[in-house]
Order: structure tokens, then sequence, then C-alpha cells
């Protein structure tokens, strides 16, 4: 009964009257003297233990229906601590750290520095399940750039095991981490300003002189010359290893895999080599003038030619190669094509770029980049093939546009006015920005046509009409007495025998 009364005084009643001032609450009732209040204060907390819960809930309920908003804010400020949560903390005791690792492992660098600051407990959780480790393991996985540094430094040795004794403390990766953001940094700087070290392959043809094609890998990079042969060239060393003879006309366009290598020639014909011995494996007869390009991937490949005409290519194996299908539709040479799952793009020197589907339908796609191969065209346009619009013009170069490759950061192209430019692709994407800030960097070093360029995060490699191939090296600069934009070149000059 006197509970009752209690909950009942505190009821809303018709002739209480509360003002809000800037003051205390001024009402009808008064508050009564500091002596009763401890007496009376006592007393509810007694009655209020003894009450359930939900009954605690629903007195709480009309107590704070009864104040003003400054005294809402005070008890907000008080609750605030108790309602959180250490969860990290918590979840060990339970016999839960994998949890708890887990959900520290979705942290990103920033985060993960601040969430070792909170205490020991969660510094010690961090540290237990290498979640720095994890998170390089992420990047590496994620980002070629990270993965190609992992390779070239070494440290990838260090990722991907399980807690043995080979594998360091977690201290050695949260050091690794800012030594790897700054060799970034670095790399990046080394694109912009155009610090780069450079080695050279003097090719020395015998008959006539140029580098037509060329693709690489870490260990070695294949060549296609004017002088009809393919050259192996160690990429480490610079040495040459193979020479591959056969066609009768310049080596114009050339791809490789682990197991053959595919090229085309002015000699109107295409031929598979084998990788290791040297061995021509197949030799296809088509087109009836010089294959300018090609390409080849999960058992299908595409040959585009001066007679206007491109050739889609069935490959069970390399010796068992068919023709599926033959396109036509430029009215010029068709200078370059390439092609996925669903669609082929080729461009041609009628100044058209066509989209067709493997099956042989025109069809529209994504981005694409392209020089402009027309005899008297110096510039290089990037479209919008889905809806068919210009994005943008690059120009820069002083002569034909011969060459261009792009990733997700940078445009790269090469002209027959021997250099070769590096453009900003998000830049380029952008309608606002200027187009004098395009273009990073100008890098002049061929004396003749640059023909065919191939590059990666960490280096461009270039082919010229003056018979030598290039090797642009942006992670290994050294800095010392250097200008900015040239580095010290190590030449390496093949010489027959």
């Amino acid at each position: 009964m006197e509970s009752q009364n209690l909950v009942d005084d505190l009821s809303p009643k018709k002739n209480t009257v509360l003002k809000l001032t800037n003051g205390p609450v001024v009402g009808s009732r008064k508050r009564p003297s500091e002596g009763n209040y401890e007496k009376e204060k006592e007393h509810c907390i007694a009655l209020f233990d003894q009450w359930s819960e939900a009954d605690q809930v629903e007195f709480v309920e009309r107590l704070i229906s009864r104040m003003c908003h400054y005294q809402h804010g005070h008890i907000n400020s008080y609750l605030k601590p108790m309602l959180q949560r250490d969860f990290i903390t918590a979840l060990p005791a339970q016999g839960l750290d994998h949890i708890a690792e887990n959900i520290l492992s979705f942290l990103d660098a920033r985060s993960l520095c601040s969430a070792e600051l909170v205490c020991k407990e969660w510094q010690r959780v961090i540290s237990e399940g290498m979640l720095w480790k994890k998170l390089i393991e992420r990047m590496v996985r994620t980002d070629p750039l990270w993965k190609g540094l992992s390779e070239r430094h070494q440290w990838e040795k260090y990722l991907f095991k399980n807690r043995t004794s080979e594998v360091p403390p977690n201290s050695y990766y949260h050091s690794l981490y800012p030594k790897i953001i700054q060799d970034i940094e670095t790399i990046e700087a080394n694109w912009r300003c155009g610090r780069h070290n450079l080695q050279r392959i003097q090719c020395r043809s015998e008959n006539s002189k140029g580098v037509y094609c060329l693709q690489y890998d870490d260990d070695k990079i294949i060549s296609g010359l004017r002088d009809n042969s393919i050259k192996i060239w160690d990429k480490q060393s610079l040495e040459c290893l193979k020479i591959l003879t056969g066609h009768t006309g310049s080596v114009l366009c050339l791809q490789y895999d682990e197991r053959v290598i595919v090229t085309g020639s002015s000699d109107s014909t295409v031929r598979v080599w084998e990788v290791t011995t040297g061995e021509v494996l197949n030799t296809l007869i088509h087109h009836n003038e010089a294959v300018l390009h090609l390409r080849f991937a999960n058992g299908l490949m595409v040959t585009c030619s001066k007679d206007r005409s491109i050739a889609v290519w069935d490959m069970a194996s390399p010796t068992d190669i068919s023709l599926r299908r033959v396109l036509v539709g430029h009215r010029a040479a068709v200078n370059v094509v390439d092609f996925d799952d669903k669609y082929i793009v080729s461009a041609s020197g009628d100044r058209t770029i066509k989209v067709t589907r493997a099956e042989g339908v025109v069809f529209r796609c994504r981005n694409i980049i392209l020089p402009c191969v027309s005899k008297g065209f110096s510039f290089s346009r990037l479209w919008d093939i889905e809806c068919g619009a210009c994005l943008r013009v690059l120009e820069g170069h002083e002569e034909l546009v011969r060459c261009i490759r792009f990733d997700n950061k940078r445009i790269v192209s090469g002209a027959y006015d021997g250099s070769i430019k590096v453009w900003d692709l998000q830049a380029a994407l952008d309608p606002r920005a200027p187009a004098s800030t395009l273009c990073l960097r100008t890098l002049v070093e061929h004396s003749g046509r640059v023909f065919r360029l191939q590059f990666d995060e960490f280096q461009i490699i270039s082919s010229s009409h003056d018979d030598t191939i290039l090797i642009w090296d942006f992670l290994n600069v050294s800095t010392n007495g250097q200008s900015e934009g040239r580095s010290p070149s190590r030449t390496y000059t093949y010489i027959s025998r």
C-alpha cells in the first residue's frame, strides 16, 4: 500500500503546474528540506529494490517524464558509459579470442594503430592474432603493386604461413608496413618526376634494323625483329638466350604463355613455337597480307591483318588450331585487336573502332583507349564504347602514335617521334581537368620510332626502330647526383656469331 501511494504521488495531477525556467524547476509542490530528503531517498531506494524489473522500469519512466530538459541531459551523460561494452576485452575472457581477432582484422592501418592504444588487452589481441601480418597479406592479395613489392623485396616468404618458428613476431610486420608505404610513395614520385634507371639492349640486327614487338615477364624478354627473327633475352643479365628463325618477313606481333610463343609476320603467316626448345609447332596460313596483331587466351585466338580482316581461331592445342570464322567490315588495315569472353575490339586505319561479339555480331562494351594509327595523326582517344562518346583526346606527340597501354592509374603511349608519354588516367577521365595536367612525364631516349611498349607498376619496356629495347626502371633508382628525369644507364650489346 505504501509503495502504491508512492507511485500515485508521482502520477501527473491536474493541479500540478511545472514551469521551465533558467533556474530550478518551479511547481506547486515544494522540495522537502535536506534532512527529510535523505530519509525519504533511502526509503524510496528500499522500496525500489523490492519491486520487479518491470515495475522498476515503469517507475523510472514516470520519474523521467516529470523532469525537464537539462535533467534529461544530465541523466544521458550518466548512462552513456554504463551502456558501453568493451567486447574485445570480454570475448577472450569467454575463450573467444578468435572472434575478437576476426573483428579487428577488418580494420585498416590507421584504425589498427588506434586500436593498439586503447588498452593492453586490445594490444595483446592484435599482437597474438598477428593482425599486422594479416593486413599486409590482404593488401598483397588484392593490390598488384603490393604483390610486386613482396616478390622484389623478398618479404613474401614471411607471408601466408601458419605460426611457426620461421614466422617473425607481430612487431616485425608492424614495422614493415610503414616501410612498404614509403616504398610505394617513392615509386609514385618516380613516375611523376620521371626518375628512372635505364637499361639498354642493343639488338644489332644483321640486315634491316628495328624491334617491332615484345613481351616480358620477371625472367625474360621476347622480341620480334624486322630481320625476321625472334630473340629471347635474359631479363637480369640482358644477354640473348635464343634466336628463333623461320619467318620470311618481319615479325610484327607476338604473344607467349608458359607453353608457346605465337608470332605474326609480314609474310602473312602465324607461327606457333615451343617456349623452351624454340621448335616450330604449327604454321597457320590464312591471311593474304601482313599479320599486324594477335591475341590468344583460353583456347581462342584472334588475328588481324593488313588485308582488312579479322580471323577467329579455336586452339585445342598448339598443334590443333582451326579457323572458326572471319570477320570483315573495316575498310582499311586492321592494326590492333583484343578480346574477352564475349567481345572482340578492333581498330583500323579507316579511323574506326569496332566492337564485335565473338560470334560475329557488332556490340557495345566498356571504355577503351586506342591510338590513332592512321597516317598523320599524333594523338590518342579515350572512348566510352557503351555510349559511343569520345571522353578525352590526349594530344602532345609530334608524330603518329604507334602503341598505347593503360592500367587503373596511367596511360603510356609511344610514337614515331621517338618519345614515350606517361598520362594520368584519372585526370583524363575527369572532364574538369585541364589538358595541361594530363601528361605526367615525357621520356626521350629512343633515337627512332617507338613501335611497341609494355609496362607494369615498376617499369616500362619499349622497342624501337633504332634496334634497341629499353627498360625504364622506376623502382631501383639511385638518387646520388642525378638530375630529375635522367638516370645512369646500363647497355648490353648483342653481337651475332
